[in-house]
């Protein structure tokens, strides 16, 4: 099985992390493809950095086309460009904060969203709610650190997600704990053995969905809401973007 995991921001150290953990998880049958887009911001942390991230995503997924994978993975929190590319594919593509959002709704009753910069607060709530998942999802807590910060460094990094995790099982009454940013990967075992409660990693959980969804031999929907783009003329930066 070959899963290409794409991490939507082109700062390549950060997709080398997500690939270490998806490697770490996925089944030694499956072959993880990680990859940044060639154009995009270097992090994303607004709704101008998410939107102008999504050509970047849509060509990696039009590539791994080509390429023969059997899933894709979506790698940022905002699962950004999700819905568009699944039109362009009848593999799976799953998004990290849709999996640990699902697989953490069949571990605890409630649940708390630890993060990055507090000016994406709204931006996941909104995420959130349009999974449904806005009764369950307790409280988003925001650290002062960017994404860029956990990737540089890792020890204050770790420090400030340690103290957030605390504030949400005491404050919010939070039975798991999901890292709202693909960069958190490897702090998610030791946060959970330090806690007691699982701590769910997007990337982790995005991938072992892929992996269950190929094997059980389903495919996107191609009946209506995600069938191929119409064939329509594109102009200017777009062009390239015009579906074949």
């Amino acid at each position: 099985m070959k899963i290409k995991v794409i991490n939507p921001n082109t700062t390549l150290e950060m997709t080398e992390s997500i690939k270490h953990a998806a490697e770490h998880m996925a089944r030694k049958d499956t072959e993880i493809i990680a990859v940044s887009p060639k154009m995009g911001p270097i992090s994303i942390e607004s709704y101008y950095d998410e939107y102008l991230s999504i050509p970047g995503v849509l060509e990696e997924i039009k590539a791994g086309e080509e390429e023969g994978v059997d899933a894709f993975v979506i790698a940022c929190w905002g699962d950004p460009g999700l819905h568009a590319a699944r039109e362009l594919t009848d593999k799976p593509v799953v998004g990290i904060a849709e999996a640990s959002l699902y697989l953490a709704s069949m571990l605890g009753a409630r649940f708390s969203v630890v993060t990055v910069l507090p000016r994406i607060k709204t931006m996941l709530e909104e995420l959130v709610d349009s999974y449904g998942m806005s009764k369950k999802v307790v409280n988003i807590r925001t650290t002062p650190l960017c994404v860029i910060d956990f990737e540089n460094d890792p020890v204050r990094g770790m420090e400030m997600l340690r103290a957030e995790t605390k504030r949400a099982i005491e404050e919010d009454d939070a039975e798991a704990i999901l890292l709202g940013c693909a960069g958190m990967a490897e702090f998610a075992d030791s946060l959970e053995e330090e806690f007691g409660v699982p701590v769910i990693d997007g990337v982790v959980a995005a991938v072992k969905f892929a992996e269950s969804i190929v094997d059980l031999g389903k495919k996107t929907s191609k009946l209506k809401t995600y069938k191929y783009p119409e064939r329509k003329e594109y102009t200017g930066l777009l062009t390239e973007f015009a579906h074949k």
